[in-house]
């Protein structure tokens, strides 16, 4: 969606612009455009300009100073056994020693230079200077700006969109532009042309056909127990997933310092009440299972109004890993979309202090890649990042449209598409699996980014997937994009207590927060043995993990009028590496 940035800023310190503005003032009225749409994108229709006096936040991703260093540092703390750099002029860091919210902010930090020309372009353009930098180091926030100041600003014309089918209404603009000038120091700006909202990686709800074990039972019901154990052969519930991923016998020991995180979007609630019936029958009577809820840019909650999502998430969040802390994140959009939730959740994150930033967090959703404009897919991305070297593990659902939903015509062209921020390099993607033994869920989003190139620690696995592809789908994917998903759980006949009822669901959705309950097992054993979290888990997983996960190597994910990837042997782009065996990586922790 077009989007905001917010939360707690640090002032720049002003410098004398007033001379640098006039002197370099050709400079500002030499526009190119950053980013433009052919048309409105699909499904959103204007609503026209807003009213007189509508104001809105403009959020701009200024060019880190020192990426390259930070992303050498987070390498090194995490890949086990990341080799020297002879021509590196400080010792490089062991695995594990994250960076602090300083150390993070002190790389990502625009060069001065850059803070100069922006600054002056605002003065020239006679937008107020009570600019601040966010403590994730390179967004600059201008509170307060008139739509028509934005117009100017930006050579945009910024209207009221409504989308056809939700009726969700934001603020956005077909095309934006910047001085020629500054096309190297701003990275994009933001609310412009993403239109778009998180959505849920998720399918319907369902029942089966075929008698009781297709339906809802009321959780109060006395047969309830009975009525589970009785679709044993059907439904996917914690006991089963313990037993398959091999966690039964572990008991969390580092509670007090051990947080999972969940993201909430889109105005989904879990209930505690069916978190306490779904403990209750799952994992034992009076577990005292429960959740924090953490509201980021004012969002909304309303536990009377649950969503399936949230409450497929935090149930299996906690039925994985009780009594790991759950803190479900409730992230606001703001008036009219002009709120990015995925930037006012990660600045808000990055913000917090090393004791309250989560170890692991679950995201259960995505947009198509292209929904997106690059440079914001990169801004986003890069925050990710930084969640990396904060020590953070992110795992984020990889779709559920298999290769595509559709026909995937692009300017005339069939191209598999995509999804965001499964495609990010610097995030864990998450595929679905179904049965037992395991094969690749026929829903699995997989495939390679357009945006994205494939980071290093993948290169490996997925030139031999290509080798046993062979000419297939030649033309219809980017052969040189980052491959995903990098792992897979199980997506099919998840069992949830929804309003009291309980029901069946799938998606990546589900498969997501299971694997985060994992994820966040290995970090508590690491945390009760004196040793830091795993953060940033790609080069482990990649690496010495491949041993202890679960190779799938049946099932594809049709899409696109095709019948999609195949899961092979080693890594495919259906469910990437495989699924985890907890017992196995527990021995392979580095």
């Amino acid at each position: 969606m077009c989007y905001h940035l917010l939360y707690v800023f640090f002032a720049v310190t002003a410098v004398p612009f007033g001379c640098f503005a006039t002197l370099f003032a050709p400079l500002w009225d030499n526009m190119r455009v950053k980013h433009a749409w052919e048309a409105v994108p699909e499904n959103w229709e204007s609503l026209g300009i807003p009213s007189a006096g509508t104001t809105i936040n403009l959020h701009l991703a200024l060019k880190p100073h020192r990426e390259k260093a930070l992303v050498t540092a987070l390498y090194e703390v995490s890949s086990p056994g990341h080799p020297k750099h002879v021509l590196s002029t400080t010792p490089p860091r062991t695995y594990g020693t994250h960076l602090s919210k300083e150390q993070v902010a002190k790389l990502v930090m625009p060069h001065p230079h850059t803070l100069e020309l922006v600054k002056s372009w605002l003065k020239y353009y006679g937008v107020p200077s009570s600019a601040s930098l966010t403590h994730g180091g390179n967004w600059l926030t201008l509170t307060g700006v008139s739509v028509s100041k934005a117009n100017d600003l930006l050579g945009a014309s910024y209207q009221l969109y409504r989308h056809v089918e939700t009726k969700e209404v934001i603020i956005c603009t077909v095309s934006y532009s910047l001085p020629a000038v500054l096309h190297g120091h701003v990275q994009t700006v933001a609310p412009t042309t993403f239109f778009a909202s998180p959505r849920m990686s998720w399918q319907t709800p369902r029942k089966r056909s075929g008698g009781a074990a297709a339906g809802q039972v009321k959780a109060t019901s006395g047969d309830l127990v009975t009525a589970l154990l009785g679709r044993a052969d059907y439904d996917v519930t914690p006991p089963f997933l313990r037993w398959l991923y091999k966690s039964v016998t572990y008991v969390p020991a580092a509670t007090d310092r051990n947080l999972l995180g969940i993201s909430g979007f889109i105005r989904e609630y879990p209930n505690p009440v069916d978190l306490t019936t779904f403990m209750d029958h799952f994992h034992g009577t009076g577990t005292e299972a429960t959740y924090t809820v953490v509201r980021v840019n004012s969002g909304a909650y309303n536990p009377y109004n649950p969503g399936t999502e949230a409450s497929a998430d935090v149930q299996y969040a906690s039925g994985i890993a009780y009594p790991t802390p759950i803190v479900f994140y409730s992230i606001g959009h703001g008036p009219e979309g002009t709120d990015d939730p995925y930037l006012s959740w990660l600045n808000y994150i990055l913000n917090l202090d090393a004791i309250d930033i989560p170890q692991t967090i679950s995201s259960s959703y995505a947009n198509y890649e292209t929904e997106l404009p690059l440079d914001h897919a990169r801004a986003v991305c890069d925050l990710f990042m930084q969640l990396g070297a904060r020590g953070v593990s992110v795992l984020i659902a990889s779709g559920d449209e298999g290769v595509g939903e559709g026909d995937c015509m692009t300017n005339g062209n069939v191209r598999f598409r995509a999804s965001f921020p499964a495609n990010c390099p610097w995030v864990t993607s998450v595929g679905g699996t179904s049965g037992y033994p395991e094969a690749a869920a026929i829903l699995s989003s997989g495939g390679f980014s357009e945006y994205f190139k494939r980071p290093d620690y993948q290169h490996d696995a997925v030139t031999t997937f290509f080798e046993i592809l062979g000419n297939q789908y030649h033309g219809l994917y980017n052969a040189s994009g980052r491959g995903f998903p990098d792992i897979a759980a199980q997506a099919f006949d998840i069992g949830i207590i929804f309003r009291n009822e309980y029901t069946v669901v799938e998606g990546t959705s589900c498969s997501t927060p299971i694997v985060a309950g994992i994820i966040s097992l290995l970090n508590d054993y690491r945390i009760s043995q004196d040793r830091y979290p795993l953060g940033f888990l790609n080069p482990w997983l990649y690496g010495i993990a491949r041993a202890g996960l679960n190779d799938i190597t049946s099932g594809s994910n049709p899409g696109c009028n095709t019948d999609g990837f195949s899961a092979v042997v080693g890594w495919d782009p259906v469910t990437g590496l495989g699924s985890l065996d907890f017992e196995h990586l527990q021995h392979l922790l580095p």
